[in-house]
């Protein structure tokens, strides 16, 4: 089977940053749907984990934690798919990735793919939708209810894959306020148009932005992205017993600042249900369910943005280059196999 991976860690620019490899087709343990890889997207984790995970010497690393596809074949415990079937899911961290032509996952952290979106569409939801809603819904105890809820919440960095889903979600499913922050007018607009209430720049001081909003206490945020040098700017704006979650990876936080307001720091990764193989580790496999019912009923939308055309290591190169410069906007796809 054909797929992409690497053998060193290398700059992107690197010839070698990536390849087309050809791999033996893998079986599927008892719990594990073999999948036919329609689509896939990329999210900053493939090239935090391209950077810093080199292969031992002699091996490869498929990366890609989103993909969209077909049952192909199933293991001997499964129970919630057969082949044939239509599905979408975020894989392992603990496993090879996405980024091949069949794949093993555990049925348990899929779902079935949205009726109405094609595989393209499908692919660009599932890791920043699961890491959307634990954030909000798990780690934030936002309260899924469209009852006027007298709190704002905060989420730095609107445009980018996790907060696309982040704003819909929040504007849909619970009755908070919503500021979000994007630094350029096109990325300003794409937070408005999935349902921000208003949009500020992360890029400049924030707390006099939102002080001059005179919006509800800002008792939630959401941080993800430019945790490191946000952090006391954020502690400032959250209110007292407050919260704030970040799924990015500071090198540096001070978690003292938030003492003076009894506020909480939270940590969202949305691998951590399938690395450490939980009793909950269906609810990724029911949350993918709701997602797609959301998306087939109109409530939601999907974030596809880009299309790089198949899955090939020069496209994917394109597509860790842009997500690296930090100014993409939505999800990047890539479909089908050469």
């Amino acid at each position: 089977m054909k797929a992409v991976g690497y053998i060193k860690s290398l700059l992107i620019d690197d010839p070698e940053a990536l390849l087309d490899l050809q791999l033996s087709t893998p079986a599927p343990g008892a719990r594990d749907l073999r999948v036919a890889v329609k689509a896939i997207s990329v999210n900053p984790v493939d090239f935090k984990v391209r950077k810093r995970a080199a292969p031992p010497a002699g091996e490869h690393k498929i990366l890609g934690y989103d993909a969209a596809g077909v049952v192909e074949a199933v293991g001997a415990e499964v129970t919630l798919f057969q082949p044939g079937d239509e599905v979408f899911y975020a894989g392992s961290i603990q496993r090879p990735g996405t980024n091949a032509e069949l794949h093993l996952v555990d049925e348990r952290i899929v779902g079935r793919k949205p009726k109405t979106l094609s595989f393209a569409q499908a692919a660009a939801l599932p890791l920043t939708s699961i890491t959307a809603w634990e954030l909000l819904f798990d780690r934030l105890g936002a309260r899924p209810s469209k009852a006027f809820d007298p709190r704002t919440l905060l989420i730095v960095g609107g445009a980018g894959g996790v907060g696309s889903i982040l704003i819909q979600l929040a504007r849909r499913l619970t009755g908070l306020t919503i500021i979000a922050t994007a630094s350029r007018p096109e990325t300003r607009q794409w937070c408005l148009d999935l349902g921000a209430h208003t949009v500020i720049d992360h890029s400049q001081p924030m707390k006099p932005q939102v002080d001059a909003l005179k919006l509800p206490p800002v008792a939630l945020i959401a941080s993800l992205t430019g945790t490191e040098g946000h952090f006391p700017a954020l502690v400032e704006i959250l209110a007292p017993q407050g919260k704030i979650g970040l799924i990015d990876d500071p090198a540096t936080l001070n978690p003292m600042l938030l003492k003076p307001k009894s506020a909480s720091l939270h940590w969202e990764a949305m691998f951590a249900r399938s690395s450490y193989q939980t009793a909950d580790m269906i609810a990724q496999h029911d949350l993918l369910d709701e997602i797609a019912g959301l998306i087939d009923t109109g409530v939601l939308r999907t974030t596809h943005q880009q299309s790089f055309g198949f899955i090939t290591a020069a496209n994917l190169k394109r597509a860790h280059a842009l997500l690296e410069s930090g100014t993409s906007i939505g999800k990047i796809v890539l479909e089908g196999w050469e």
